[in-house]
């Protein structure tokens, strides 16, 4: 539970310091602010898209389409990504499993059980395969 937490919290941090980056690079207004709020966003489910989106929207509408496309472009394959990148790696490890079983358990516990699937999908994940591992060495044992 403490690896999905921490990975949650830096995977959350990072989102947050890219976005302030790049709001600070297309010289919008108050980018710290903005890339702190990306940060708390980040931990539910709609994520930091809620505040890069419609800023993105906003530039495309009001002329500004090389800003909003830059903000888009990165949005989608920068910040989006170090989510389904970042977050298997930093769980992962700690947790001693996979990264696709991260991965996977993460998104499952979300879609099924909300915002506290983050810890709860992880946990389900690694208690089973504890379970499971326990479950092979009694019975490689009670053979040998």
């Amino acid at each position: 539970m403490r690896a999905t937490v921490k990975g949650n919290l830096v995977v959350a941090a990072v989102q947050g310091l890219l976005g302030g980056l790049m709001f600070w690079f297309l010289d919008i207004h108050a980018p710290v602010l903005w890339g702190v709020l990306m940060a708390f966003l980040s931990l539910l489910p709609a994520g930091s898209s809620v505040v890069w989106l419609p800023v993105a929207i906003y530039f495309m509408v009001t002329g500004s389409v090389w800003k909003g496309l830059v903000l888009v472009g990165f949005g989608v394959l920068v910040i989006g990504l170090v989510d389904n990148l970042l977050r298997p790696i930093l769980v992962g490890k700690d947790a001693r499993m996979p990264d696709y079983v991260v991965l996977v358990s993460t998104l499952g516990g979300m879609a099924i059980f909300g915002l506290n699937g983050f810890v709860i999908g992880p946990v389900i994940a690694a208690m089973f395969m504890a379970a499971w591992h326990i479950v092979a060495t009694e019975e490689n044992g009670e053979s040998g």
